[in-house]
């Protein structure tokens, strides 16, 4: 693969047919994706723990809800801090922090939080992350699992991070947006 074809920095949203409980209704921003494989955290999975109470001085600077969020199904006892900052590619980046794609990059969580306040907006902390294999990725595109789509900044801090999937879908073009609408259970229907 190509650097060309690296669909780093974009989101994949779960089709209907996903129904794997890591994933159904996920919105996975992905943070590398190369001839490697592909790595990348569930944006709409929020847990009840509250970030203050299992990383100090971090639950004061994250965005509502102030929770810890299941990256997914690897490592879940790993943390992985995600933020916006200011700026364009090319300036200087805060310290503590290296940018993924556009304004979103990885926060250093071995940082003083101080550091690090003021400079980044919508800080979100994830447990654990998702991972593909080299070409697994892919063949989960072409059997239909996943939508590739383009990030906003403002979704990886979505303040109501259940209603992502849907939001994600409404913005796109064409059919895609018509998904929105499709019901959990589409049996009650």
């Amino acid at each position: 693969m190509t650097a060309a074809h690296s669909h780093t920095g974009r989101l994949l949203v779960a089709t209907p047919v996903l129904t794997d409980p890591n994933f159904a209704r996920a919105v996975v921003l992905l943070l590398d994706h190369d001839a490697e494989g592909a790595l990348g955290v569930v944006l709409n999975h929020p847990t009840p723990i509250e970030v203050g109470a299992v990383l100090d001085g971090w639950g004061a600077m994250v965005g509502q809800p102030a929770v810890v969020f299941q990256g997914g199904p690897v490592a879940l006892d790993a943390a992985l801090g995600l933020a916006v900052a200011p700026g364009e590619p090319g300036q200087a980046e805060p310290l503590g922090w290296r940018r993924v794609h556009g304004a979103i990059g990885l926060v250093d969580l071995e940082a003083p939080p101080e550091v690090l306040a003021g400079e980044l907006g919508g800080l979100r902390i994830f447990a654990g992350y998702a991972g593909w294999s080299p070409g697994q990725l892919e063949a989960e595109i072409a059997e239909g699992a996943w939508y590739l789509v383009d990030c906003e900044p403002g979704d990886i801090s979505s303040p109501e991070p259940e209603r992502l999937w849907r939001a994600v879908l409404r913005r796109q073009r064409g059919p895609l947006a018509l998904l929105a609408t499709y019901p959990e259970d589409p049996t009650l229907n």
